[in-house]
């Protein structure tokens, strides 16, 4: 699980990293205000949309190793309970 987090960290660090720069690029570029502006909601919406999708995945994985954990509980009570009745037996 911490192979994902990491990638998912480093993967947002630079995605986030990559729209700074490119709003930057464009403010200090040669166009109409309207037009960056226009540029800039844009480029919001599209990182908007992708924090979205990076939100899910991470949610997936977290259900994923949630399911995980509880089903290794559920075999150690087992465990426990079949050794304790070989114990009695």
């Amino acid at each position: 699980m911490s192979k994902d987090n990491g990638g998912s960290a480093v993967l947002t660090a630079f995605i986030l990293g990559a729209f700074t720069g490119a709003a930057v690029a464009l403010l200090f570029a040669p166009a109409a205000g309207k037009e960056t502006r226009e540029l800039l909601g844009e480029k919001a919406r599209e990182g908007r949309d992708r924090a979205t999708e990076l939100a899910d995945q991470a949610r997936e994985v977290f259900q994923r190793q949630k399911q995980n954990v509880e089903q290794a509980i559920e075999r150690g009570r087992e465990a426990f309970r079949d050794a304790r009745q070989k114990e009695q037996a």
